[in-house]
């Protein structure tokens, strides 16, 4: 294996540098793009509506709707606060009021706890913390309340059953009425370990209530006691037992958000304690997995790869880089992983390395937002005009998918074939993001130039609107500077989280060549 990967090394590097793709591009160009995505949102949009809704998601082929994740209009709560970031206010005011009017999670039915905290609860707090943007009228003690907040309270608190286990990481599968499903499997994957501490630490933030934060942090904490002695953690594991099932290490599926979740929930929670914990995963990511600026699958005990791959979900990873100030390294891999959008015209879920196409028919582009992320933080970060002309080229791509009803999954790169699937993450993320890529005035790209100073209820003052906005990994952005007005937690320690030495006052400074974005 380790003289396959000598021999893409030399292949790989050639396409980077052969991939120059950068010019001057003028302000025109950049405000008839930001339209163009504008106007792709709305067919996705408005498709959605006259379609699907109330069904989870949009059949675009068929132009039909289905339920996908739980039955709770899925698409509708993911594209919230997308409406209020492309300033349609009206829509926000009008969906937020079906919602108070309508939303019910009481139902007898078992949903992903993954998804449902990403999709819902982040959709739910964020639109939250936007609302005062729309002009609705709010509550005496926003933001510390709010219809939306309780909403997003009532299925955190129908996840939390999930967390009882005897390791305290999470089962996958939860029903919304009656708890853990009966004879429900014990393995989960380790991104829905992880992959929590940005809602759940926002809603104890807002509430007080500290359990939400809790067992985020207890999940987390029990994921680091299980890492390997060389650093590495595996895809799967058995919440009963704590034992891992899938030992293959990546930054990739089943594995990606924890570590994205390890520094958002840093930044978000000012805790350098978790950016320590990424430093040290990162070192042995570098070291075991990175292979010319790609990131392959290794076994997570010894090290070896196994599997010489790059999937789509990988291509978050130069926008993590960037976050912790990485850009250099970031810039090499984000021009690895657009070579092959290049190529192909999409990216694949799996591409191998080796062989330069799909790996193991995994042909499939289901409008993953992954890639152009990436972009938009690189070029908040350097203000290269690359990052804008890869955007440009993207949409252009997705344009291609587009039907009567919307757009479609792409069921095969290689032919560009469709499949009659929009799913909810087209609306919440990929247009989301390349709308802020061509939209640098956006109030969300804001720099910290300006904010607007806030007092709630109960006499704390909070700045908004400054910047300090930190994704989830559904693109859904919280507001961090609301939550100095609301309630204290006192800090939550646990002796081996405390033993990692870190000095909190150098945490920012590990930051600074990123600090535009945070």
């Amino acid at each position: 294996m380790v003289t396959n990967i000598n021999k893409f090394s030399s292949i790989i590097i050639v396409v980077c540098l052969t991939t120059n793709f950068a010019r001057n591009v003028e302000k025109w160009e950049i405000d008839s793009f930001r339209r163009d995505v504008k106007e792709m949102f709305y067919h996705g949009y408005d498709n959605y509506l006259r379609h699907a809704y109330p069904y989870d998601e949009l059949k675009p082929l068929s132009c039909q709707g289905m339920n996908t994740w739980g039955s709770f209009s899925l698409t509708l709560i993911d594209s919230l606060d997308t409406l209020l970031i492309m300033g349609n206010k009206t829509e926000f005011a009008r969906v937020v009021k079906i919602l108070i009017d309508t939303a019910n999670f009481d139902i007898d039915i078992n949903v992903s706890v993954f998804e449902t905290n990403i999709r819902i609860v982040g959709g739910l707090l964020s639109a939250h913390l936007l609302s005062h943007k729309a002009g609705l009228e709010l509550e005496d003690n926003w933001p510390c309340d709010g219809p939306l907040l309780r909403l997003a309270v009532d299925v955190a608190d129908r996840l939390l059953p999930a967390f009882d286990t005897r390791t305290n990481l999470p089962y996958g599968t939860i029903n919304l009425r009656h708890g853990v499903p009966k004879g429900e499997t014990t393995i989960t994957s380790t991104a829905t370990c992880g992959t929590l501490i940005v809602e759940f630490g926002t809603l104890s933030l807002l509430t007080g209530v500290s359990k939400y934060k809790d067992a985020a942090m207890k999940s987390i904490l029990a994921l680091w006691e299980k890492k390997s002695a060389i650093g590495l953690v595996g895809n799967h594991i058995d919440s009963n037992s704590g034992s891992w099932t899938a030992k293959e290490s990546g930054i990739g599926g089943g594995i990606d958000s924890y570590f994205e979740y390890l520094v958002k929930g840093s930044l978000l929670n000012d805790d350098p304690e978790l950016m320590d914990m990424f430093k040290e995963y990162n070192k042995a990511i570098y070291k075991y997995l990175n292979y010319a600026d790609w990131y392959v699958w290794a076994d997570m005990m010894r090290g070896n790869v196994v599997i010489p791959i790059f999937q789509s979900l990988d291509a978050f990873w130069p926008g993590i880089q960037v976050l912790v100030g990485n850009i250099t390294q970031a810039a090499k891999t984000f021009r690895n992983y657009y070579s092959v959008w290049r190529r192909l015209g999409f990216i694949p879920e799996s591409y191998a390395i080796t062989d330069n196409m799909p790996y193991s028919n995994r042909n499939e582009y289901p409008l993953r937002p992954e890639l152009i992320e990436s972009a938009w933080y690189l070029y908040i970060a350097t203000k290269d005009p690359i990052y804008l002309e890869a955007g440009m080229e993207i949409t252009k791509s997705i344009n291609r998918t587009r039907t009567k009803c919307g757009f479609a999954t792409v069921k095969n790169v290689m032919n560009h074939e469709l499949e009659d699937r929009m799913e909810s993450f087209f609306l919440a993320e990929t247009t989301k993001y390349l709308y802020l890529l061509f939209d640098t005035e956006n109030f969300i790209n804001n720099d910290g130039k300006f904010g607007v100073t806030y007092k709630s209820k109960n006499g704390k003052s909070c700045i908004l609107d400054s910047g300090s906005y930190i994704f989830n990994t559904e693109a859904h952005p919280i507001d961090k500077g609301a939550f100095d007005c609301c309630h204290s937690l006192d800090s939550k320690k646990f002796s081996k989280l405390s033993a990692l030495k870190c000095e909190a006052n150098t945490f920012r400074s590990r930051l600074s060549t990123a600090s535009a974005i945070i």
